[in-house]
Order: C-alpha cells, then structure tokens, then sequence
C-alpha cells in the first residue's frame, strides 16, 4: 500500500475497466481545478481561491503520472480559451493570459502537481506532519517560477515580494492546514473501512 495513493484505490485488474475509470477522474480532476480556482474565500490581506488547493490535493490523491496528464489537459483547455484560472475572463483568457503576470505560476502548478504526486506515492499524505511539509514543498514550487516570471516580466526593480508572495500566505497556511488534514484523514477512512 505505501506505493498508492487515493486514486489507485479505484483501479480495477480490467484494463478497459481501468482506462475508463482513468479518463473519468482526469475530466473530474479537470472539472475541479477550473471550480476551485473561481472560488474566492474571503480572507486578510487578500482573498483567497482554491485552484492551489485543488493542484495540490490532485497531485497527492492522483500520484505524479495521473496528476500530470489532469494538469496538462487543464491547461490545455485554458490555453484554447476556457474561462478556468483564478483571473481568467472572457475577455482575458487563452495563451494571452496564460503569457502574462499568472504564466509562471501555471508552470509552477504543473511542478507543483508532480512533486506531490511523487511524496504522495511515498506515503507523505497519510500523516499530518508529512503532508504539511509535502504542501510546504508543492507551495515552493509554484512560487520559484511564478516570482521569477514576474521579475523578468515586469523587472526585477519592482516589488515583485509585495506582488506575488506576501499577500498570500496567509491564505496558503490556511489550506496547508486544510489539505493537512484532509488527505490523512481520508487514509483513515480508507483503513478503518478495509479493517
């Protein structure tokens, strides 16, 4: 069991079976991303959305191979013009968008989407402790890439800290604390269900 993650708890010994089962959570893992990144949450200093809850709960309950292919096509879909980022609109949406002040951030979610699929598959989201540091990580992981985009975006002479990290830690820490108890939690579920 310490190789699986929530989403190998699906799989059937059928391979139809588990191809159709596969494409289904990748269109659910999709639907999810493009509802939790609309979410706003109120919050100080700023409000808060979902959508890195969302990647990061995929990437651990999906694995890394399953998660990547739900990430891609999620941006594959905002690349073809679906309204599904957090900023996205129907005037500013596609490549456009996805090239502005928010494209290193969506490269960091793909990294982001892997990386916890990986400690996923390590057995980190089935204790608190280890799954708070997976986020910690996950949260790295977007905000390298989307700060230095940032910076050569608009000039490492801004205040890109300012933009694109300080307001939103403490919604981070909130889900952190969310997703830390959440996905062990449902491993619980899980045991005391087979036992």
């Amino acid at each position: 069991m310490q190789n699986r993650v929530l989403g190998d708890l699906l799989n059937s010994e059928d391979k139809l079976t588990l191809r159709a089962r596969q494409v289904i959570m990748v269109a659910a893992g999709i639907l999810l991303l493009a509802v939790a990144a609309k979410i706003r949450v109120p919050m100080w200093p700023v409000p808060i959305t979902m959508g890195t809850f969302a990647v990061l709960a995929v990437g651990a309950a999906y694995g890394a191979r399953l998660g990547l292919v739900t990430i891609v096509g999620y941006m594959l879909i905002g690349a073809l013009g679906m309204d599904v980022f957090a900023g996205s609109s129907a005037e500013a949406n596609g490549l456009t968008y996805m090239m502005g002040g928010t494209g290193g951030y969506l490269v960091g979610y793909v990294l982001a989407t892997v990386i916890l699929g990986l400690l996923a598959q390590r057995g980190w989201d089935r204790s608190i402790g280890w799954m708070a540091l997976a986020m910690v990580i996950g949260n790295v992981a977007i905000y390298l890439p989307g700060l230095a985009w940032l910076g050569q975006l608009y000039g490492w002479d801004q205040p890109i800290l300012a933009w694109g990290l300080t307001p939103f830690l403490v919604g981070d820490a909130v889900k952190l604390a969310l997703a830390a108890l959440l996905l062990p939690g449902i491993w619980k579920l899980v045991d005391r269900m087979r036992g």
